[in-house]
């Protein structure tokens, strides 16, 4: 196993090596199941799922090191074996998707509003630089990562520094107990009790709101999720499994229909932001934080009034990509990323244009 896995990675070497060599493009991919993020994927095509394969996981550690190719099946498995989780609840898109495609393209599920995101769970990643070289970063533990972290900043790059080889993640234990709670209420009400029930001592682990409906999960030990469920009121979601499987992968109507001639925007805004005035649907989560919007608004007239509130806005399917899928970056922001890819990604190969047209 470990010399095959050896054969991989120098033929991962020899095609970096040639690319540099020849300035030509690379594209980095696991199944494929995030190919329409971002934008239109370039190069020749670099498979990462010959180099699987889950390294070292240890439960009472709470950590598991797998290869960028395993698929996100396989370890969820056995961590389902121990009772443990990806707590980010990472959507799959998809059967064929990888753990390497979960951490570059850094999306969390709908536990993210009360665990954190992916980042904050990456301890550790390996990672082939456009130099073919190797390099580490972070590690085993919490208390191996200091200074500047580049194992995080690794999730959500979208694979355009390099090429993320294996990687170490913090999971958590599954929850004693869960239920799930519905209220008919209309956005603006939704967005209110969701800010109020933050401030609580309430183990609200993820909440959605759709369609004159509010939806919030509790999870923790079973006295003090019934004490929730005292207090909040509310109806028993008997559907609930089904209900939150389908909000993590985008298998419900609102996503479906996200498939149309409408575009589908990802907006992060903060959690109290009143009710956006924008033309079309809304799906909103993580406490009021994020907010997906279907519509056939223009570009401008989303990121202004998203600015305007202190956020910003993605394009995450469908749509006119050709103004930029990502909220354009400040000048010194911008500067700082250009520095980093020059710094990993010397002669521009990986994934070249997929966050930003000149980068």
């Amino acid at each position: 196993m470990e010399h095959a896995m050896e054969q991989v990675l120098q033929q991962f070497r020899d095609r970096i090596a040639l690319a540099s060599a020849g300035n030509m493009a690379l594209r980095i991919q696991g199944g494929g199941t995030k190919d329409w993020y971002g934008q239109e994927p370039q190069g020749d095509l670099i498979d990462t799922r010959p180099y699987a394969g889950i390294i070292a996981y240890e439960p009472t550690e709470l950590v598991i090191t797998a290869r960028c190719g395993t698929p996100l099946v396989e370890i969820e498995a056995a961590l389902n074996e121990k009772n443990q989780m990806l707590a980010f609840e990472p959507p799959y898109f998809g059967p064929q998707s990888t753990i390497g495609g979960v951490v570059a393209s850094g999306l969390s599920g709908p536990r993210r509003q009360a665990v954190g995101a992916v980042r904050d769970f990456v301890l550790g990643v390996t990672l082939m630089d456009g130099k073919s070289d190797v390099l580490k970063f972070g590690g085993q533990v919490m208390k191996n990562v200091a200074g500047y972290d580049v194992s995080r900043m690794l999730a959500g790059s979208l694979g355009t520094l390099g090429l993320i080889l294996d990687v170490s993640l913090k999971v958590l234990p599954k929850p004693f107990h869960e239920t799930t709670l519905r209220f008919e209420m209309e956005q603006k009400e939704a967005i209110e009790k969701l800010n109020q029930w933050g401030g609580l001592p309430l183990p609200i682990s993820a909440s959605a709101w759709h369609g004159g409906v509010l939806i919030v999960r509790l999870s923790g030990a079973q006295a003090a999720v019934n004490a929730a469920v005292q207090k909040l009121g509310g109806e028993q979601e008997t559907q609930a499994e089904i209900f939150w499987n389908e909000l993590r992968n985008h298998g419900n109507e609102f996503f479906a229909a996200a498939d149309g001639p409408m575009a589908l925007w990802r907006l992060s805004v903060p959690s109290v932001t009143a009710p956006l005035a924008l033309e079309g649907e809304q799906l909103i989560e993580w406490g009021g934080a994020q907010r997906w919007l279907r519509t056939s608004a223009d570009a401008a007239t989303i990121r202004s009034l998203v600015q305007q509130a202190g956020g910003h806005a993605t394009l995450f399917r469908g749509g006119d990509r050709r103004n930029g899928v990502f909220q354009p970056l400040a000048p010194a922001v911008a500067a700082i990323h250009r520095n980093l890819k020059n710094a990993f990604d010397p002669s521009g190969i990986f994934n070249p244009g997929r966050m930003y047209k000149d980068f």
